[in-house]
């Protein structure tokens, strides 16, 4: 399922095999922005390749779970930044139920943008999705501020 209005200026990706949590996702951006182009990807595999034929404008953001079958969420964040051309500078932020030390460092490791915690209430994860579309994204990256929620 993906939600299009061809008058939007941002292109949000997420990559998730939750069928639930995507749809909570889907739910919850499209009520902060009604007018956010989704794309949706079931695992890092069918990410990649819509990346790999990108048709549309670059994403403003790819959310990626890190647990996927096929291709997971580390996977992909490591082949999106060793990517020729702006794909590379994509801004990524995993989005994972793991709170995990070493997750949230292997994901600044590999380039992640920042790391967030799925929030397992709606009115939360809108919040934080009103938050991360808010953002300045010229704060510097530092540890402090790599984990949103």
């Amino acid at each position: 399922m993906a939600a299009v209005n061809q008058n939007s200026h941002r292109y949000i990706y997420i990559a998730d095999d939750d069928e639930d949590d995507r749809a909570l996702f889907t739910d919850a951006i499209l009520e902060v922005d009604p007018f956010i182009v989704l794309k949706e990807a079931q695992d890092g595999m069918q990410l990649m390749d819509m990346l790999d034929t990108l048709s549309d404008p670059l994403p403003d953001v790819i959310f990626l779970d890190i647990n996927m079958p096929k291709k997971g969420g580390f996977d992909c964040l490591e082949q999106i930044r060793k990517q020729d051309g702006a794909i590379k500078d994509v801004k990524v932020i995993i989005l994972s139920t793991s709170s995990d030390p070493e997750d949230i460092e292997k994901a600044l490791e590999l380039g992640a943008t920042f790391y967030a915690v799925k929030p397992n209430r709606f009115d939360t994860l809108k919040i934080f999705l009103e938050d991360v579309l808010k953002m300045n994204w010229k704060i510097s990256k530092n540890k402090k501020k790599f984990r949103l929620i």
